[in-house]
């Protein structure tokens, strides 16, 4: 039996790796959950799955959450905030961990997991943005597994078995397009929270929805797989496929193409992950073939979409500092989105203006990327923050 760990357990891939475990309970054990602030749903994660090392997003709903299981759970340890993510990364009976916190949230305890010696199923891609050639250094030191959950990393990585990298002549990464694939430029600026959260293919958690509508998720995607695979960005290519069948592509230098196809579901990657090498169940749904009308591929409009160029250009930094200011200033843009602060059309020119005035600092350590990068977020939410009537126009 494999013990897992859950980072984000009441997010998307929280929820869907859950749905795996109740699939096999025979295959895995949870021994630890850690969560944000939904405190109703953790609470019937725990009673479900009687993990020993639960993580609160703050000290708050750590105390409701302990008061709640008060007379419940004798060997249940609590814990909250920066430090409790560490203790479900590092929870000592764990065989595997699964990252599914978003964005910068999941760079520390994924470093932690690692240095623990843990295997890890990754899916917060900004870990590899961020940290790319520090990460996979630690990675290869410590010997540890990295499993990608991403379904496109994922599609690769399962591309790649038995193919050594030395053979990769291109790697194609496809996108759906997001639900702004065949809207005019000039009706963007129009798009409403709810049109830019209605994804046409995947249902995810806000933030990377919202990434995808601006195909910044998949500018993010680029940068992990340049250090995911180490290979350069010039070979990874993106192309628009809005079927959303085929998860990705490797192309070899014999002119043979690999492809990994599959139902738009999260728990086919999910479950390879956890699974390896072995492939059990996920419960998605079955490809009728004969029912797909066509499978398409476009190539992306980086006019329309400018954050996929500019990641493209990040991904030329073999320090990870460029892409460091590009992640915090999405991650303020997106973030004053959702709280209908800015108008969409408004985060990739935050992004813009953060990459075009924002100096680039040299970072050579866990503590100096988390410093820049919370250095950036500061002056990015000092200069955007207050300015909405400004970014209407």
């Amino acid at each position: 039996m494999k013990c897992v760990s859950i980072l984000g357990s009441t997010g998307s891939i929280g929820i869907q790796t859950l749905d795996i475990v109740r699939l096999h309970p025979h295959l895995f054990k949870v021994v630890g959950l850690a969560a944000g602030s939904n405190v109703d749903l953790l609470e019937r994660q725990v009673r479900e799955f009687r993990p020993t090392v639960v993580s609160c997003g703050s000290e708050d709903a750590a105390l409701e959450l302990t008061e709640r299981l008060l007379s419940w759970a004798d060997n249940l340890v609590i814990c909250h905030s920066a430090e409790g993510l560490d203790a479900v990364a590092t929870a000592e009976a764990a065989d595997i961990v699964v990252g599914g916190l978003p964005g910068s949230a999941g760079l520390k305890p994924s470093f932690a997991a690692v240095e623990a010696g843990k295997s890890l199923a990754l899916a917060t891609k900004e870990v590899l943005v961020m940290a790319g050639r520090l990460f996979m250094d630690l990675v290869r030191k410590k010997g540890v597994r990295l499993l990608p959950v991403d379904s496109e990393q994922s599609a690769i990585f399962q591309c790649l078995e038995g193919n050594p990298g030395a053979h990769i002549a291109r790697i194609i990464l496809t996108a759906s397009g997001g639900p702004f694939r065949d809207m005019p430029l000039e009706r963007m600026q129009q798009v409403t929270k709810e049109q830019a959260l209605n994804h046409p293919r995947w249902k995810m958690g806000p933030k990377v929805t919202v990434d995808s509508a601006t195909l910044m998720n998949k500018g993010l995607e680029v940068i992990e797989a340049r250090w995911l695979f180490d290979v350069p960005a010039s070979r990874i290519e993106v192309v628009i496929h809005p079927q959303s069948i085929i998860h990705s592509m490797v192309e070899f230098r014999d002119g043979s193409i690999l492809a990994q196809l599959g139902a738009t579901d999260m728990r086919i990657p999910i479950s390879y992950a956890l699974a390896h090498p072995d492939r059990i169940e996920s419960g998605t749904p079955k490809i009728s073939f004969p029912d797909l009308a066509s499978l398409t591929f476009l190539p992306p409009d980086m006019v329309k979409f400018p954050l996929l160029k500019a990641a493209y250009d990040a991904a030329e930094d073999d320090t990870n500092a460029t892409a460091i200011v590009m992640n915090a200033a999405d991650e303020v843009a997106v973030d004053l989105f959702l709280k209908s602060k800015i108008p969409f059309h408004s985060i990739p020119r935050i992004v813009l203006d953060a990459l075009e005035s924002i100096p680039v600092q040299k970072v050579k350590s866990l503590k100096e990327i988390i410093k820049f990068h919370e250095l950036v977020v500061e002056r990015v939410t000092e200069k955007w923050g207050k300015r909405r009537r400004s970014l209407e126009s």
